[in-house]
C-alpha cells in the first residue's frame, strides 16, 4: 500500500524526501523537457493508457505517480493536444472515482465481524483517498496554472497580428474543460466523504488545498462570468464552510475578497445563500455578520473602498437570506454612529430590504407576527432618523429606501403623511443629490398613493366632512368616537397588520370606498347614499375609511403647500433638480393637487435654457400636457395658456410654438382650429379668445410664415373691424401678423388691398378710436408693420406725422382747457391736450426710430445684392474658364481688386448710410427735415420740469421719445445726456425713471464711448427707491457686463448688494448675474472678490447680509488655484487695514474658501502677516472653522502639522489677550496717576495764593466743612496707603474717579467788602481763579514725617 498523499506548498516540494515523513513523493520524475514533441505525445498517451487501464487509484503507484508529477509540474511547456489528453485522463477517473465512494460505504454492512474481510475493504479506502487527493491536487494546480498562462497573454499587448494569426491553431479550447474540472472537485465535495476520511471533519491539508484555490479562483474576473465555473466555486466555498464545518478560514477568507475586490460581492453572497438553503444551515452568514459588526467603525472610516464592498454585500445578504439577516441585525446597528457614511447608507438600504421582506412574509402565528411587526417598527423608526444623517449621500439614500418602499407598497398609511413630509423638508436640502433624491420619492408616492387618482383639497373635506357626520349619527350616544378616531389615527395601521387586515385589504373589500371616496362628483353621493357601509356591522370599516380619508387630506396638503418650493427649483443650476422637478409637478396636474397647474406655468422660461436637456424637458413637458389632445382641445389649451400668462411668459410661449411648428408636432389640425377660433367660426368664441387665437398664430408663423398667407383678408377685417373696439389687444395682434407676412404674401396684400391697409393703419395711428391704455402698444406695431409693407415707408410716414400734428394743433382745439399746454410758435399761444401731445411726440420718435432701422436694413438689403452679383458673376467666370479668350470682365474685376476699389465702394455706402442717418435728427438748422424739427421741441419739452412734475403721463411719453432721439444722433445723445441723468435722479414716477434706465442700456450699446464716463451713474440706479427700477437697472447692466458692452469696473459692489435686495426677484436677478459672469473666461468673480470686499466693508452693511453676500460670491470659484491664491491675497489684506471690523469680515471670507493642501501651507505661511489681527475673538473663530475643515481632508502628516498650527493660534491669542489687558490697566493706572498729580499741583497753588491773599490782609472765607477734616481725612489716607510696597498705586486706590467727580463747582461770591469768597464742598476747596487748595497739606506731612 502507497504512502498517504499530503498536499504540499508548492508542487515541488513532492520531490523532496524526509527521512521522518511516510507521504507519497516523486522519487524519480524524467525530465520532459528534453523530449521531442512527437517523443512527448507518445509520453502522454502511454501514461493515459495507463490511467484508463489500471485501476483507479493506480495513480498512488511511484512510476505512474512521477509520470503524472513530470507532466503537472511543466503543464504550460505541453502542446494543446498534450495538455487536452492528459486533463481529460485525469477527469474521467475522477470522476468515476466519485461515485465509487458510495459503493464501498456499502461493503462493510454485509459482514462486518469478519475482521480479515475488512482489511482489504480499508486499504481500499485508503487508496481511495489518496487517489481522490492525488487527482484533485494535480487537476486543482492544472486549472491554476492555465488561469495564470491566460492571465498573462490577456496583459501582454505587445503581440502583433502576425503572431496571433500564427498562434491561433495552437490555442485549445480551455474554459469548457476548466468548467468540468472544478465542477467535478465540487461534486467530489458533495457525496460522503466521512467514509474515506473517517467523520464528516476532513482533513485539514485537503480542506485547505482546495478552499485556497477556488478563494484564488475568485479573484479573477474574467473566470466568473463563466457561469458553469462560477456556480462550481459557490458549490466548494459553501460546501466547505457549512457541511465541513471549515467556517473560521472561509469567513476570513470572503471579507479579504470582498474588502478587494468589488466584483465578488454578488457571487459570494449568492454562494453563502445557496449554502444556506442547501444544508439548512446559516452558520456561515451569521459568522460573517457577526465578523462585519465586531469591526472596528475607524477601520470603515479609513478604508472607503472596503467599506463600499461590505455595505454591498451585506445588502446582497439582506435580500437573500432576511430571517437570518433580521435575527443578527442588532449586531450591525452601532456602526450608525460610524463615520463612514458607506456603511451608513449601506445599513440603510439593508433596512429596506428587510422591511419590504418582512411585509410580504405572512406565514408564522399572531405572536410571531407580533415580534416582527415590533422589529419592523423599529427599523422604520431607525430610517426616518436616519433622513437627518450629516452625510448627504447617506440622506440620499434614506430616501432612495423610502422610494423602493413604497414601490413595494410596504409603507403603511399610518406612515405615508410622515414619510412625505419628510420628502417635502428635504426639497431644500443643500445638496443636489439629496434633492433629486426627494423628488423621486414624492413621484413615487403619487404614483402609489393608496388615496385615489384626485387628491384635490376641497373634495377631500367635503366628503370627509360628510362622512364624519353619518359616523356621528350611527353612534350619537358616543359622542367620543370621533375624538377616539382621531387620536387612534396610528395606532390603525397596527391593530389591522395584527389581525391580518391592512388598509390594502380594506380597499379591496369596499374597492369603491377608497377611490371613490377622493371623487368630487358622483362617487361621493354613492357613498352617501350606501348605507351598509355605515351599519354597526361595519362600524371599524368606516372608522378606518375615515382616518384614511384624513390621511389622504394631510397627503394633499403636503403637497400643495411644496409648490413654492418647487417653483424654486426650477431655477436651480442642477440639471437633476429641473428634470425631476417638472416630472413631479406633471404628476401633481394629472393628480389635481392644489396650485400645481400653476406651477407648471413657471416652467415656460425655461426654454431659454443653455442646457440641451432642460430644455427637452419642458419640451416634453409642454407637449404632454396641451398638445396631445384633439385639435380643438390643443387649441383650447393653447388659448388658455395665453390668455393667462404674463409677458414674460409669453416671450417663452413664443418660442416653443414656433419650434414645435417647424417640428410638425403642432398639426395643421391645429392651426386650423385656431383659425376657426379667431373668425368665430365656433361657438361662444369672445373677442379675447379671438385676439389670443390670432397671436398665437403669429408665434406659430414666426418660423412658418406662409401659415398667415391663406387668411389675409380675415386678418384685416376681423383684426381691425368692429371687434377691435372690443378687444383693444386685436388690432395690434393684426399689425404683429402683418409684419410677420412672408415676402410673396406681402407683394399679394399690397398689390389686392394696399391702399384699404395703409389707409386702416394711418387712421389706427393718428386716429383716437383706440382707448388711451391699448393705443400705445398698437401704434408701436402699426408704426412697425408700415415700415414692413410699404414700398416707400418714409413719403408715407411723413403724412402720418403731419395728420397727427394737424389733428392735435385742430383750430377747434385752440380754446384753452384746464389740463391743457401753453406752446409757442411764432409768438401764438394756443393749448393742446397732454394726453393728444403724448401721443405726438411718441408718433414722431417711433417714427424716427423706425427709419433708422429702415435705412440699416435697405443698407444691408443692398450688400446682400451686391454679393449675390458676385457670386453670379464668379459662378460665369468659372464656366467660361476653359475659353481661349480673354475675359475682359475678369480682367476689369481683377484690376478693381488690385486697386482697392470694392473697398472704397463699401466706404461710400458706409458713408450714406451715416448721412442718411444723421439726416434723421439734423444738427444744421438749413438742413432740418420734419423729425428734425420735433427733435429739439421735444428736448426743450423735458426740460420744462415743472409742466413735466405737474403732467407725469407727458413726461414719460415726452422722456421716451427724447431717448429714442438720442438713439439715433450722437450728438443730440451727447448734448442731452446730463438732462436724462438728471430726469432718471429726480423723477418722481417710478415710471419714468425705469424707462430712461432701460434707454442708458440701449445709448450704451450704440454709443458707448460717450456713455462710458456716466459709468457710475448708471450703476447708482441700482440704488433707486424703487423695485422696479432696481430690477431695471440689474437687467440692463446684466447684459451690458455679460455681453461684453461694458467694462466690469470698481461699482460692482452695488450689484453685489441686491444678492441681499428686500425684493425677492431682485435679488434672484443678482444672484444669476454672478452665476453667469462666473462663467467667463477664468471667472472674473475670483479677480472683483478683494475689491468687493474691501468696498462692503467701508458701508454700513449689517453683519449677517454681508457674510451672505461673501458667503455666495464664493461660493461661485471653483478652481482649487484660485481658491489658494486667495488665501493669499486675502492675507495681505490683513495688514492694510486697522478697523476690527474689516479684520472680521476679512477672517469671514477666509473661513468660506474651500480649502487644499497648499491653501492650508499657503494659510501657515503667512502667520507673521496676520498674527496682530489674532486679539479679537471673531477673528480666531473664524480661524477655528478654517482649521477644522483642514482637519476632515488632509493627510495624516499634513494633519499633524495644522493641529501644531492651531497650539500656535491658540497661544499667540491667548497672549494677545493678555497683551491687550495688561495695556488697558496700565492706561487706567496712568489716567489715576495724572489725575492725582494734577490735584496735588493744584492743591499746592492754592495754598500758596491763600498765604499771598493773607498777607495783602484779604480775609478767606470758607462755607461748608472745615479744611481741617478734609485734610485730615486725606492724611489718613495717606497714612494707610504709606504702609503698601507701592505708594502711587495705593493712594491711586484710595482716591476712586467717584470722589473727584463729585466735586461741584460754584460762581465765586464776591462779598461787599471786595474780598473773594471761596465756596468748598467735599474738602475741595476753589478760589476765584478755580485753583483747588488743601489748607492742611503741611500739616498732613509733618504727620507722615
Amino acid at each position: 500500500m502507497a504512502p498517504p498523499f499530503i498536499f504540499p506548498p508548492k508542487i515541488e516540494d513532492l520531490e523532496r524526501v524526509e527521512e521522518d515523513e511516510d507521504r507519497l513523493c516523486a522519487l524519480s520524475p524524467p525530465d520532459i523537457t528534453s523530449l521531442r514533441s512527437s517523443h512527448l505525445e507518445e509520453f502522454v498517451k502511454g501514461l493515459s493508457f495507463d490511467l484508463s487501464d489500471k485501476e483507479l487509484f493506480c495513480v498512488e503507484d511511484q512510476d505512474v505517480f512521477d509520470r503524472v508529477y513530470s507532466l503537472v509540474r511543466n503543464f504550460s511547456a505541453l502542446t494543446p493536444s498534450c495538455k487536452f489528453n492528459l486533463v481529460e485522463s485525469l477527469r474521467s477517473n475522477l470522476s468515476v472515482l466519485i461515485p465509487n465512494v458510495d459503493s464501498l460505504s456499502r461493503a462493510p454492512q454485509d459482514d462486518h465481524d469478519n475482521d480479515q474481510e475488512m482489511s482489504p475493504i480499508l486499504d481500499r479506502i485508503v487508496s481511495h483517498r489518496n487517489a481522490l487527493k492525488i487527482y484533485t491536487f494535480f487537476l486543482l494546480h492544472i486549472v491554476l496554472v492555465e488561469q495564470s498562462s491566460t492571465q498573462v497573454a490577456n496583459n501582454s499587448s505587445k503581440m502583433t497580428m502576425s503572431n496571433r494569426k500564427k498562434n491561433s491553431g495552437n490555442l485549445w479550447n480551455w474554459e469548457p474543460q476548466r468548467a468540468r474540472i472544478v465542477g467535478l472537485i465540487a461534486n467530489s465535495l458533495e457525496i460522503n466523504l466521512a467514509l474515506l476520511f473517517g467523520s464528516s471533519n476532513l482533513d485539514e491539508n485537503y480542506l485547505g488545498f482546495v478552499v485556497k484555490s477556488a478563494f484564488s479562483m475568485f479573484e479573477n474576473a474574467a473566470l466568473l462570468k463563466d457561469s458553469d465555473t462560477k456556480d462550481a466555486l459557490c458549490r466548494i466555498i459553501g460546501t466547505c464552510a457549512t457541511k465541513y464545518h471549515y467556517l473560521t478560514q472561509s469567513c476570513a477568507s470572503i471579507l479579504h475578497l470582498v474588502h478587494k475586490y468589488d466584483f465578488v460581492v454578488v457571487h459570494l453572497a449568492e454562494a453563502i445563500a445557496l449554502a444556506e438553503e442547501k444544508y439548512a444551515d446559516g452558520s456561515l452568514a451569521v459568522s460573517l455578520i457577526r465578523e462585519v459588526g465586531r469591526a472596528s467603525v475607524k477601520d470603515y472610516a479609513r478604508d472607503t473602498v472596503g467599506a463600499e464592498n461590505i455595505g454591498r454585500f451585506l445588502v446582497e445578504l439582506a435580500d437573500r437570506v432576511p430571517k437570518l439577516m433580521s435575527t443578527n441585525i442588532g449586531i450591525l446597528v452601532p456602526h450608525f454612529g460610524g463615520e463612514s457614511y458607506k456603511i451608513r447608507s449601506a445599513l440603510v438600504g439593508l433596512f429596506g430590504k428587510l422591511i419590504a421582506k418582512a411585509f410580504k412574509d405572512i406565514e408564522g402565528d399572531v405572536s410571531s407576527k407580533s415580534v416582527r411587526l415590533r422589529s419592523k417598527q423599529a427599523m422604520l423608526e431607525i430610517l426616518l432618523e436616519r433622513c437627518r444623517d450629516a452625510s448627504a449621500y447617506a440622506r440620499s439614500r434614506v430616501l432612495q429606501v423610502w422610494g423602493e418602499l413604497c414601490e413595494e407598497h410596504a409603507i403603511s398609511i399610518g406612515l405615508w403623511n410622515e414619510v412625505a413630509m419628510i420628502a417635502a423638508g428635504r426639497l431644500e436640502d443643500k445638496s443636489s443629490i439629496v434633492r433629486k433624491s426627494a423628488l423621486n420619492l414624492l413621484i413615487m408616492m403619487l404614483q402609489h398613493n393608496p388615496f385615489g387618482p384626485l387628491l384635490r383639497v376641497a373634495s377631500f373635506e367635503a366628503t370627509l366632512e360628510k362622512y364624519k357626520e353619518l359616523l356621528s349619527e350611527q353612534e350619537p350616544s358616543d359622542g367620543s368616537i370621533l375624538n377616539e378616531i382621531q387620536s387612534n389615527n396610528n395606532t390603525i395601521e397596527a391593530k389591522s397588520e395584527i389581525d391580518g387586515t391592512t388598509m390594502e385589504a380594506l380597499a379591496l373589500e369596499k374597492p369603491d370606498s377608497a377611490t371613490d371616496s377622493c371623487l368630487p362628483y358622483a362617487g361621493v353621493g354613492d357613498i352617501q347614499r350606501d348605507s351598509s357601509v355605515l351599519n354597526v356591522g361595519n362600524l371599524e370599516h368606516a372608522r378606518a375609511l375615515v382616518a384614511s380619508l384624513e390621511a389622504g387630506l394631510r397627503f394633499s396638503k403636503c403637497l400643495s403647500e411644496t409648490m413654492p418650493t418647487l417653483v424654486q427649483l426650477m431655477a436651480s443650476s442642477s440639471v437633476s433638480d429641473v428634470e425631476s422637478t417638472i416630472i413631479l409637478l406633471m404628476r401633481c396636474r394629472q393628480f389635481q393637487i392644489d396650485g400645481s397647474e400653476a406651477s407648471l406655468r413657471k416652467m415656460l422660461p425655461l426654454v431659454f435654457s443653455q442646457d440641451k436637456s432642460v430644455y427637452e424637458a419642458v419640451e416634453r413637458a409642454f407637449i404632454e400636457i396641451y398638445i396631445r389632445k384633439s385639435s380643438v382641445e390643443t387649441a383650447k389649451n393653447l388659448l388658455n395658456l395665453f390668455l393667462d400668462s404674463s409677458i414674460g411668459d409669453l416671450a417663452a410661449l413664443e418660442f416653443i410654438v414656433a419650434s414645435l411648428v417647424s417640428k410638425g408636432d403642432i398639426s395643421t389640425s391645429v392651426i386650423s382650429a385656431l383659425w376657426d377660433f379667431f373668425s368665430f367660426n365656433v361657438g361662444g368664441v369672445t373677442a379675447a379668445q379671438s385676439s389670443g387665437a390670432l397671436s398665437i398664430l403669429c408665434m406659430a408663423a414666426k418660423l412658418s410664415p406662409r401659415i398667415l398667407g391663406s387668411h389675409l383678408l380675415d386678418i384685416i377685417d376681423i383684426g381691425f373691424g368692429r371687434w377691435a373696439k372690443e378687444e383693444p389687444l386685436l388690432a395690434r395682434a393684426a399689425c404683429i401678423a402683418l409684419q410677420r407676412l412672408s415676402k410673396e404674401d406681402k407683394e399679394k396684400l399690397v398689390l389686392g388691398s394696399g391702399s384699404r391697409v395703409f389707409g386702416i393703419l394711418k387712421s389706427l395711428i393718428s386716429g383716437f378710436w383706440l382707448p388711451e391704455n391699448i393705443w400705445y402698444a398698437a401704434a408701436d406695431k402699426a408704426i412697425g408693420a408700415l415700415y414692413y409693407i410699404h414700398p416707400t415707408p418714409e413719403i408715407f410716414a411723413t403724412d402720418v406725422v403731419k395728420s397727427s400734428f394737424s389733428s392735435i394743433f385742430d383750430s377747434n382745439e385752440f380754446n384753452e382747457k384746464s389740463n391743457g399746454v401753453e406752446n409757442v410758435n411764432t409768438n401764438i399761444y394756443f393749448s393742446v391736450q397732454v394726453g393728444k401731445l403724448s401721443r405726438y411726440v411718441f408718433i414722431v420718435s417711433h417714427v424716427a426710430l423706425n427709419q433708422l432701422v429702415y435705412i440699416e436694413s435697405c443698407v444691408r438689403e443692398v450688400r446682400r445684392q451686391k454679393s449675390r452679383k458676385g457670386e453670379l458673376e464668379a459662378d460665369q467666370n468659372t464656366v467660361q474658364s476653359d475659353c481661349t479668350t480673354p475675359d475682359a470682365p475678369k480682367e476689369e474685376n481683377s484690376i478693381n481688386s488690385e486697386l482697392g476699389l470694392a473697398a472704397s465702394e463699401d466706404a461710400k455706402l458706409d458713408a450714406l448710410a451715416e448721412r442718411a442717418e444723421k439726416e434723421i435728427v439734423s444738427a444744421s438748422p438749413v438742413g432740418k427735415n420734419l423729425l428734425g424739427h420735433c427733435a429739439p421741441f421735444v428736448s426743450k419739452l423735458c426740460r420744462n420740469f415743472g409742466l413735466m412734475k405737474k403732467h407725469p403721463e407727458l413726461q414719460a411719453s415726452a422722456m421716451l421719445a427724447l431717448c429714442r432721439f438720442m438713439i439715433i444722433d450722437a450728438d443730440f445723445c451727447e448734448s442731452n445726456l446730463q438732462l436724462l441723468f438728471t430726469v432718471v435722479d429726480s423723477a418722481q414716477s417710478e415710471t419714468v425713471r425705469s424707462n430712461c434706465t432701460i434707454a442708458l442700456g440701449d445709448l450704451a450699446v450704440r454709443f458707448p464711448n460717450l456713455l462710458e464716463p456716466w459709468t457710475e451713474n448708471m450703476y447708482a440706479r441700482l440704488r433707486d427707491s424703487s423695485p422696479s427700477v432696481r430690477k431695471n437697472a440689474v437687467l440692463v447692466l446684466s447684459h451690458l457686463i455679460l455681453n461684453d458692452m461694458m467694462k466690469v469696473k470698481g461699482y460692482i459692489n452695488e450689484m453685489a448688494i441686491l444678492i441681499e435686495d428686500e425684493d425677492e426677484r431682485i435679488s434672484s436677478l443678482a444672484k444669476l448675474f454672478f452665476h453667469e459672469l462666473s462663467k467667463k473666461g477664468s471667472n472674473p468673480i475670483y479677480n472683483l472678490l478683494p475689491d468687493i470686499l474691501g468696498r462692503l466693508s467701508n458701508q454700513n452693511l449689517m453683519k449677517e447680509v454681508f457674510c451672505n453676500i461673501m458667503q455666495f460670491l464664493i461660493s461661485s470659484i471653483k478652481k482649487d488655484k484660485q481658491m489658494e491664491a486667495l488665501v493669499e491675497k486675502l492675507c495681505h489684506r490683513f495688514s492694510g487695514v486697522t478697523d476690527a471690523k474689516q479684520w472680521e469680515y476679512i477672517s469671514y471670507c477666509l473661513s468660506q474658501l474651500s480649502f487644499t493642501e497648499k491653501g492650508m501651507k499657503r494659510l501657515m505661511e503667512s502667520f507673521k502677516i496676520y498674527q496682530h489681527v489674532l486679539c479679537e475673538d471673531s477673528v480666531m473663530e473664524n480661524f477655528k472653522n478654517i482649521i477644522g475643515k483642514g482637519k476632515k481632508f488632509t493627510k495624516p502628516e499634513l494633519k499633524s502639522c495644522i493641529e501644531e498650527f492651531e497650539e500656535k493660534l491658540n497661544a499667540f491669542h491667548a497672549e494677545k489677550k493678555e497683551q491687550e489687558t495688561t495695556a488697558r490697566n496700565a492706561q487706567l493706572h496712568q489716567q489715576r496717576v495724572t489725575s492725582l498729580e494734577g490735584l496735588v499741583t493744584n492743591s499746592e497753588d492754592t495754598e500758596d495764593a491763600e498765604a499771598h491773599f493773607s498777607q495783602d490782609g484779604i480775609a478767606s472765607t470758607v462755607i461748608g466743612p472745615s479744611l481741617e477734616e478734609t485734610a485730615q481725612v486725606l492724611n489718613d489716607k495717606s497714612r494707610r496707603s504709606s504702609v503698601g510696597s507701592d505708594e502711587n498705586s495705593s493712594v491711586l486706590s484710595e482716591l476712586t474717579d467717584s470722589e473727584i467727580d463729585s466735586t461741584e463747582v460754584r460762581q465765586p461770591e464776591i462779598l461787599k467788602t471786595g474780598k473773594l469768597k471761596t465756596l468748598k464742598l467735599n474738602g475741595v476747596v476753589k478760589d476765584g481763579k478755580g485753583t483747588e487748595t488743601l489748607k492742611s497739606r503741611n500739616k498732613s506731612k509733618q504727620r507722615q514725617q
